[in-house]
């Protein structure tokens, strides 16, 4: 059953990050507080009513391939149906595009609140956001007419087409060609593998992206081009021509997100595959890609939110309910009762660990969202904060995708151990999100390439000065609450573990100028890390400062609520700085310190089996 916490959810929104000052911009000053809240209250609406229930038989029947055609489980076409009699997928696609106008902060959360009730399915329309999204600012304005309005109201889908069966991640060893024909048409020949939402019977076309290389461009990502390649040919008028060749080849059968349909295309099998360049520009298509392919990591990262704060929620419930053993303050009287296993200190432990990493990713995912609403409302009014903004929306989105991605996995593995034997059965929920988990850390880049991109692009992005102010923020808070009572330790805690990502960052630019390369990226997953633990342990802090700002004793019910909030918020900011927060220095050290072991070991040292 799929549970959200709208309570941590608004707090998080607007107590903390205070959102809602975005509805002083221009930008988005068609819309309040009170407009945003309804439409997160009809997306929990539709999340715990339409597609929580279709999470479970989705998984268990999953999508068929027959005749060349995929089927969708039972209920798919009715949930798509009314999420866009709804408009919740063009929510933050701007009004002049069709959609919404809505910042993507507030986005941020209706994705989370559909991926947590059903991954698979939110895989479809995910994807058809991003395609149009894509589309909205890189295509021509005939072509955007002519793909983004059957777009934004569910008669087309949308996919991304980069991965190719030899070249799994390397993107510029692509080998779909395009062979021009006239005006910005050409035909297309290639296959594209694991293209997520490949094919389906959701809607009545899907308008692929794909990236081919021009006949005589050069090698590599600097000679790819982007197309639009429908599967029904689409008529200068919006009308539907003919097949467009896009066949079918097969379809995926997978650990997880089984009712999502990972397909194997062929375009142009049979010569008669046509696409149109986007924006009439060739050899741009990794620039123009990258929109799409930023977004996607984003919408992964939250894609780990959502599946990690269900599976949290749903361990609490069952720990609640439980009862095994009786409390260790009796431990030696067998005739105590037995009591709810919440009562236990290493379920305590593993739920306060599990609460304080969903908040915290949560806080993480929509402050970067917030930094990009920002940038995109101050760009004509305030370059200087618009830049600010932008480079901290560069610095995290490695950060989002990476670390949610790989702690979505291992909460989902604390729910399992929550609930002990009945966790490993289908009866409860938790073990099908852990399957569903597994696919956050290897797609939309695996979790090295997105460290990868973090050590080698986003650090040095403009001199540094992105890393320099996330770390002021973080000094500044330190300076202002390092004598705060009850979290004072906590505060200094952190400017210590600051301090300590600043050496890291150093020893990464001493191995670059030493030429030692693989160095580099050997423990860029850890500096990727230490970022993440970093700057959640400021967020959760943070949140400790407001909430125990904001209420006072517990003196009725309504106060008792507010008062155990605010101490729930405290307990998960201390529990993640002494307990997950330490493990920065260990990283720290291991990066420091040099060591080349796992370079250095002869392939034949691993071991002597074949």
């Amino acid at each position: 059953m799929y549970k959200a916490d709208l309570r941590a959810i608004r707090f998080t929104l607007y107590e903390h990050l205070k959102v809602q000052r975005l509805f002083e911009l221009e930008t988005y000053a068609h819309l309040s507080r009170e407009e945003c809240d309804a439409i997160i209250d009809q997306c929990f609406r539709f999340a715990t009513e339409v597609t929580g229930p279709l999470n479970a038989s989705g998984d268990r029947t999953g999508c068929r391939l027959a005749d060349g055609r995929v089927s969708t489980p039972p209920g798919f076409k009715e949930a798509w149906k009314k999420l866009f009699e709804l408009g919740l997928m063009s929510f933050t696609i701007p009004v002049k595009a069709g959609g919404f106008g809505g910042p993507h902060a507030i986005g941020v959360i209706l994705a989370e609140l559909q991926s947590g009730a059903n991954t698979a399915f939110n895989m479809y329309p995910g994807l058809t956001h991003g395609a149009a999204d894509l589309l909205e600012h890189c295509a021509l304005p005939e072509d955007q007419q002519r793909f983004l309005p059957p777009m934004l109201d569910g008669r087309f889908a949308g996919t991304m087409c980069l991965t190719e069966p030899h070249a799994g991640s390397d993107v510029g060893a692509t080998r779909t060609r395009a062979r021009h024909l006239e005006g910005n048409v050409y035909a297309l020949s290639g296959t594209k593998c694991f293209i997520s939402s490949g094919d389906h019977d959701l809607s009545e076309n899907i308008v692929h992206l794909v990236l081919a290389r021009i006949e005589g461009a050069p090698a590599g990502t600097k000679g790819l081009s982007l197309f639009i390649v429908p599967k029904i040919w689409v008529n200068e008028d919006g009308s539907l021509g003919a097949p467009n060749d896009v066949a079918t080849a097969s379809i995926e059968h997978k650990l997880g997100i089984k009712a999502s349909a990972t397909a194997v295309l062929n375009f142009g099998e049979n010569g008669r595959c046509r696409g149109i360049l986007v924006g009439g520009r060739p050899h741009e298509g990794m620039r123009q890609m990258f929109r799409m392919m930023n977004g996607a990591r984003i919408a992964v990262g939250v894609q780990g939110i959502a599946v990690a704060s269900a599976a949290y929620l749903n361990a609490l419930a069952y720990a609640r309910e439980r009862l095994q053993g009786s409390s260790v303050r009796h431990f030696k009287d067998p005739t105590a009762p037995r009591v709810p296993i919440i009562e236990h200190a290493d379920i305590r432990r593993m739920l306060l660990e599990m609460k304080a990493k969903v908040e915290g990713m949560r806080t993480l995912a929509v402050k970067l969202a917030l930094h990009a609403d920002l940038a995109a409302a101050l760009a004509a009014t305030d370059e200087g904060q618009a830049a600010y903004h932008e480079g901290q929306v560069d610095l995290l989105t490695p950060v989002v995708k990476a670390y949610c991605a790989d702690q979505a996995f291992r909460i989902c593995e604390m729910a399992i151990q929550i609930y002990g034997g009945a966790g490993y059965v289908q009866d409860h929920p938790v073990e099908q999100y852990l399957r569903d988990a597994k696919i956050f850390s290897i797609y939309e880049g695996t979790n090295h390439i997105q460290a990868l991109d973090l050590v080698a692009r986003k650090l040095q992005s403009r001199g540094g000065e992105n890393l320099t102010a996330f770390l002021k923020e973080i000094g500044g808070f330190v300076a202002e609450h390092g004598a705060r009572p009850g979290l004072a330790a906590e505060v200094r805690a952190l400017g210590e573990a600051a301090a300590a990502l600043q050496r890291a960052a150093g020893a990464l630019l001493e191995f670059f100028m030493g030429g030692k390369l693989d160095q580099v990226t050997m423990v860029a997953n850890a500096f990727l890390e230490i970022v993440a633990e970093v700057t959640i342990a400021h967020l959760l802090l943070e949140a400790a400062v407001v909430a125990g700002a904001g209420h006072g004793a517990a003196d009725d019910e309504h106060g008792q609520e507010e008062f155990d909030f605010a101490r729930g918020k405290a307990m998960a900011a201390k529990h993640f700085v002494n307990y997950v927060l330490p493990g920065v220095h260990t990283k720290v050290s291991a990066i420091t310190g040099g060591d080349r072991s796992a370079l250095d070991i002869p392939d034949g040292g691993f071991s002597t089996a074949r």
